[in-house]
């Protein structure tokens, strides 16, 4: 470990940090793979337990001038969650959960799969939103992170349209609990400058009407590109276009500690065929019936 490193990991125990960083060179290389075909080799991998640890290493990350990379199950083909810099892994201590009534709501820590989540639900007959096709190993907050939603599914049930509401970490430390009447007013007054430039860009947004039409369109189809920018025009609370806009976000705004989804529909009987159209036009005319 380099003069740098021991230095995080003494400010670190200052800060409060409770759990295991890793430098040693197999460790660096397997934590720090994901899914893609990009190679970076992170200087460190600090793992975060509690919203405790994630202050800390940002606090102290932050400090030091190195920039914080999220990794969730590191399951994204793009490549968000590998870097030359620090490595800030999920870890197991992120793996709450609870159900609400008949499974009509589940809340969960970022460190869950989507495949356990759905697993809990299945005896409710119920399922949550996001789809990707690697449920299994994706987790929650990679899930909301990449605005993971899977090719089969449209958006009626992604990650953007299912959710009720996140508990955040921000850069500067700050927890937010959107589901938190309290915990909104505190932030709102905390952060005048953010609130505001949140406002001005809704405002913008709403007043240029070729760009908000072009918006509209945008998200009326699949749209998994970063940001979900619709945020500025589908709410006027700045809070609710903030935790919007994480959706997507890819760890660039906020730790997700906790997210609470509206569940969808498990149906327990399912069938497929194999049919077969003249033409592609055909084939198109047979959806609209199906949708029914």
């Amino acid at each position: 470990m380099d003069k740098l490193h021991r230095h995080i990991v003494r400010d670190l125990a200052k800060e409060g940090y409770t759990s295991k960083t890793f430098t040693d060179p197999l460790n660096l290389l397997a934590k720090g793979t994901d899914a893609g075909i990009y190679r970076l080799i992170p200087r460190m991998i600090i793992q975060v337990n509690n919203e405790r640890d994630v202050i800390a290493s940002l606090n102290v990350c932050r400090k030091a001038g190195l920039p914080v990379t999220f990794k969730a199950g590191g399951t994204s083909l793009s490549g968000q969650t590998v870097t030359d810099s620090v490595l800030l892994e999920t870890g197991p201590g992120f793996s709450s959960y609870s159900v609400g009534a008949s499974g009509e709501r589940i809340t969960l820590q970022p460190g869950i799969t989507g495949g356990y989540a759905n697993a809990v639900l299945a005896r409710y007959s119920k399922k949550i939103g996001p789809s990707p096709a690697s449920i299994s190993s994706a987790k929650i907050g990679g899930i909301i992170g990449n605005n993971a939603s899977g090719a089969s599914y449209g958006i009626a049930t992604n990650s953007y349209n299912t959710l009720e509401g996140l508990r955040l970490v921000m850069a500067d430390g700050t927890v937010l609990d959107t589901r938190d009447h309290q915990s909104r007013s505190r932030f709102i007054g905390d952060h005048p400058d953010l609130i505001s430039g949140i406002v001005k860009l809704s405002v913008q947004v709403r007043e240029n009407q070729e760009f908000l039409k072009k918006i509209m369109r945008k998200y009326e189809l699949k749209n998994t590109t970063g940001y979900g920018i619709n945020s500025l025009t589908d709410f006027e609370d700045p809070v609710d276009i903030l935790w919007h806009l994480i959706i997507g976000s890819e760890g660039t705004l906020a730790f997700i500690s906790e997210a609470t989804f509206r569940t969808v529909d498990s149906f327990p009987k399912s069938a497929a065929a194999l049919v077969f159209f003249p033409d592609i036009r055909e084939a198109c005319r047979a959806i609209a019936p199906l949708l029914k």
